[in-house]
């Protein structure tokens, strides 16, 4: 009653401070009652944040293992094609196309790699790549690579690598063999090793090369003059438009794979994805999307109706407290004020200690669960967004539960408390 006619004399900003403080000290007068709301909380908070730490942990961690193998984003094109660069400019447009480059002939992807006369690598995949290739982005275990520009930059696979004795820094040659007008001839180029692909990325023995190195080996192939490769001799390099016989592809992210592979198959293109693999972690996110909503609204259902009715239930058995506030003066709006302060209280006390629940829960789920995995790997995880977003949902839900109980609280007349003198 002292702290009731404090309020009243008080000013406004400490009539709500006074507030506030009643509204705790009433929490923990009554605390077995308020013990018994936390405890109903706990049980509806806790079991979500574990399930959903379950769902968003293992699916991340599948979608993870489908990401550190880039073939999962790929699109391989069957066969040759005849496509300009009007097509690869379209192609490279779509919001879907995460890379894209174009390819010449499959014979004309393909040359040795000299060191010397016993560290070479016959009929080495000549690959083109640039800036943005998934192949050289950055891993766990590896870090990014910089993109071969210039013509005489090169990035070898982990096997040419190895059979070529090379580490960054070191100088081979790429030869390339043509017969013109019945002579046979041998175009060569002197390569700088930039950076080594982690065996994971590629397992064949390859160099990743600019563009402009891969159409010089058509044009030489194509009896052309190729200056680079050593030759002046040759037919001039056609004027016309440039045309290409496929394209390396990649989507943006695992989602967009089939879309893009029926844009492509729409422009009477067939490629080969791993639609299979990717199909299967979309099934499994889907089926535990079902089963979490299924369960959490199971239980926040269960829960709002236990707490309307505990907060109901408080107010009955309080009515003479409110009506005697209201009758020194207190309003019917502070009343109501005062039924959210206490929700927001018990919901943040609530929270804090489902918290602690879902981390010795999640350490329990990842110590068992996770023996198998490498290190670094998690079955039971929330990022921080996650758990602010879960906090915001429970008071979200706690005010509108004491909206329930505050509108019966501030009917209470202030001539009830009378009616007991």
């Amino acid at each position: 009653m002292n702290a009731t006619k404090q309020i009243l004399g008080s000013s406004k900003q400490s009539q709500w401070t006074l507030l506030c403080k009643l509204a705790a000290q009433d929490l923990w007068f009554d605390r077995k009652v308020s013990l018994c709301i936390i405890a109903a909380l706990v049980a509806v908070i806790a079991p979500l944040l574990l399930l959903f730490g379950l769902k968003y942990g293992i699916v991340s961690q599948l979608r993870s293992e489908l990401l550190s193998d880039v073939r999962n984003l790929e699109l391989r094109m069957l066969g040759n094609g005849d496509y300009d660069n009007v097509w690869v400019d379209r192609l490279r447009s779509q919001p879907l196309v995460g890379f894209t480059i174009p390819l010449t002939r499959s014979l004309n992807t393909e040359a040795d790699l000299i060191r010397d006369p016993r560290r070479f690598v016959e009929s080495a995949e000549i690959i083109p790549s640039a800036e943005g290739d998934p192949l050289l982005q950055a891993s766990i275990t590896a870090p990014e690579l910089l993109a071969p520009t210039a013509l005489g930059d090169v990035v070898l696979s982990a096997s040419a690598a190895r059979k070529l004795d090379a580490i960054v820094g070191d100088t081979l040659r790429l030869r390339v063999l043509r017969k013109r007008d019945g002579v046979d001839e041998r175009g060569e180029l002197t390569l700088t090793v930039k950076g080594i692909l982690p065996e994971s990325r590629f397992s064949r023995p390859a160099a990743l090369v600019s563009l402009e190195l891969l159409i010089a080996l058509e044009d030489f192939r194509d009896g052309r003059k190729v200056s680079a490769l050593g030759f002046d001799t040759g037919d001039e390099t056609a004027s016309a438009a440039r045309h290409y016989a496929r394209a390396r592809i990649y989507a943006r992210n695992l989602d967009d794979v089939a879309p893009l592979a029926e844009w492509l198959k729409s422009q009477n293109v067939e490629v080969i994805t791993r639609a299979r693999e990717i199909e299967s972690v979309q099934a499994i996110d889907r089926v535990f999307s079902l089963v979490f909503s299924v369960i959490a609204w199971t239980a926040v259902i269960g829960g709002v109706a236990s707490l309307i009715g505990a907060f109901l239930a408080n107010i009955d058995r309080k009515r003479k407290d409110f009506a005697l506030l209201r009758l020194l003066g207190l309003g019917k709006w502070a009343v109501g004020f005062y039924i959210l302060i206490q929700a927001v209280l018990l919901t943040g006390f609530a929270f804090g200690i489902a918290g602690l629940a879902y981390f010795a829960g999640s350490t329990v789920f990842n110590h068992a669960l996770g023996a198998n995995l490498a290190e670094g790997n998690y079955v039971c995880r929330l990022e921080l967004s996650h758990l602010v977003l879960a906090f915001a949902l429970s008071l979200l839900a706690a005010c509108l539960v004491s909206g329930i109980g505050g509108y019966r609280a501030i009917r209470i007349q202030p001539a009830e408390s009378l009616r007991e003198i």
